[in-house]
């Protein structure tokens, strides 16, 4: 009965930090490290929350959230830029795009952890 948590990270330390804090708090991890493998597991998974990175190789970030956002199958899936992106401007960029969170880069696990709780859905889908 845990929630199932998408991370596309293509930084392995940032990919490993950001799944183990998400694994100790007892969500259930699944990880990709491109934009196109992402929306393949969120496709298959359905998960209740991603987290996207917004440089990734090949298609960015912002891209793969409107697509994933304009997909009737996973719409409705929250998306939380987990990015280094944090100048002016960045965060209304990024939400404009179609995520629905922000968190930025290098993360305070505290602050991460709080942020990812507040965007899950009340009743997380149990898979």
């Amino acid at each position: 009965m845990t929630a199932q948590i998408l991370v596309v990270e293509d930084t392995p330390a940032n990919m490993k930090l950001v799944s183990l804090l998400l694994g100790k708090a007892g969500y259930r991890v699944l990880q990709a490290n491109n934009a196109r493998d992402g929306m393949a597991l969120a496709q298959v998974h359905l998960p209740d929350l991603i987290l996207m990175d917004i440089q990734l190789p090949g298609m960015d970030g912002l891209t793969a959230t409107r697509l994933l956002k304009e997909s009737p199958a996973t719409a409705q899936i929250r998306i939380v830029a987990l990015t280094a992106f944090a100048m002016q401007g960045d965060e209304e960029r990024i939400l404009a795009a179609g995520c629905d969170g922000y968190i930025a880069k290098p993360i305070q696990y505290k602050n991460f952890l709080a942020e990812v709780q507040r965007m899950l859905p009340a009743s997380p889908s149990f898979k």
